[in-house]
């Protein structure tokens, strides 16, 4: 388990708990060597093979005469690395490569539930997307080549209207910085920044989660309406777990003694205050969106693949007296109370201690000692996940 309190290169010399109070979603910082020596585990020619996947979100933006330029992958061919001002990017490269997953996770001291994916971009001279800025917490890790970051905290942030990227109108650089190999910039949301390759290329951006009161609204309502109509019996749980007791609203409209209307057009008063009588039932508490946030933050993008096991291993019949089990760097696990996240579902299990431990360190040293300690339950659900593929034995 990660230490929170001992200083870290990665963080210029600060601690987690330094650089969550001091600098995260308040100020950039600037870290030279984070990564001592670093030498990624893709190669610019490897990103260049990535992008022409299908199952690959990616993009290829230039810039030309005629101004900026955006195609949307797969990106079957990309301009020669001696052609200048391109940039191309991969989205998610940690669901596709153990060695970035294992990157992405130097960033645990951040929750899961922010922490989203590792975006890889290759460039060639020149190459960049334009001044801009995300609204969410970035790390930006030179990973080959050179790339000049000019960055602002400007108060004005509009863009330049018809353009296929979002490109500030009026940028204002206030610092610049030449990333080189290991050399990292962390930026808060809203902070203005343009990074411009200088030669070959490649940064990996390792990006948060910040959704909007509409997503989370939104997502709070869809789960109050499967609590409905599963009480109702239209549909099940995942693993076939109940939902949360919830209100039964299977009462009918009842109006006895209305008079008759001379305006049928017009709404019953009486409709009016059921339908919102109805929704004051609802249990907007802290289980339901537990539920919903578990679900929704665990849940795979289409492209997460898993390679099930080829042994046929029943942990529960005949757990290994050595060796690991670990989770898959596509398994996403997470837990609130007693509930267990997996990949969008609901687990048919008590998030007990050791499933916990499994959710945080991402693996678990087994030993006759372990064996004894899960329970049959707990035995039975990650023998389906060898199975399934979103977990791992290694001897």
């Amino acid at each position: 388990m990660m230490n929170i309190d001992q200083a870290l290169p990665l963080l210029g010399g600060l601690s987690p708990r330094e650089f969550m109070r001091r600098h995260w979603q308040r100020k950039p910082l600037l870290i030279r060597q984070a990564i001592p020596g670093f030498k990624p585990s893709l190669s610019i020619t490897d990103i260049r093979q990535l992008v022409k996947r299908e199952e690959v979100e990616s993009r290829l933006i230039w810039r030309d005469a005629k101004g900026w330029n955006m195609k949307t992958g797969p990106l079957s061919k990309l301009p020669p690395q001696k052609q200048a001002n391109w940039t191309a990017l991969a989205q998610s490269v940690d669901l596709h490569d153990d060695a970035t997953a294992a990157l992405l996770r130097q960033f645990r001291f951040i929750s899961d539930a922010r922490l989203d994916d590792a975006m890889i971009s290759i460039a060639s001279d020149g190459g960049g997307v334009g001044p801009h800025f995300d609204s969410y917490d970035v790390f930006l890790l030179q990973a080959h080549g050179k790339r000049r970051w000019r960055i602002s905290q400007q108060k004005d942030l509009t863009l330049i209207p018809g353009m296929p990227l979002k490109i500030l109108q009026n940028f204002q650089p206030e610092d610049e910085y030449v990333l080189e190999p290991g050399d990292m910039l962390y930026l808060p949301p809203h902070v203005a920044h343009d990074g411009i390759a200088e030669g070959d290329c490649m940064t990996i951006s390792i990006g948060f989660r910040a959704p909007t009161e509409a997503t989370l609204a939104c997502g709070m309502l869809e789960a109050a309406n499967d609590q409905i109509m599963a009480n109702l019996g239209d549909i099940g749980g995942f693993y076939a777990t109940p939902v949360i007791p919830g209100p039964v609203l299977s009462d009918t409209y009842k109006d006895p003694g209305v008079a008759a209307t001379e305006t049928p057009a017009a709404l019953p008063g009486g409709l009016v205050d059921a339908a919102l009588a109805a929704i004051r039932k609802l249990q907007f508490d802290e289980a339901l969106a537990a539920r919903f946030l578990g679900q929704w933050l665990t849940d795979l993008p289409e492209n997460a693949d898993f390679d099930p096991s080829s042994d046929d291993l029943d942990l529960a019949q005949d757990f290994p007296p050595s060796g690991e089990l670990v989770l898959d760097r596509c398994t996403k696990m997470m837990y609130w109370n007693d509930s267990l996240f997996i990949n969008g579902e609901v687990a048919p299990v008590t998030a007990g201690p050791l499933l916990r431990r499994l959710a945080d360190e991402r693996r678990l040293d087994c030993s006759p000692a372990l064996g004894a300690e899960l329970t049959q339950v707990e035995l039975a659900l990650m023998t389906e996940g060898l199975e399934d593929g979103w977990l791992h034995y290694s001897a």
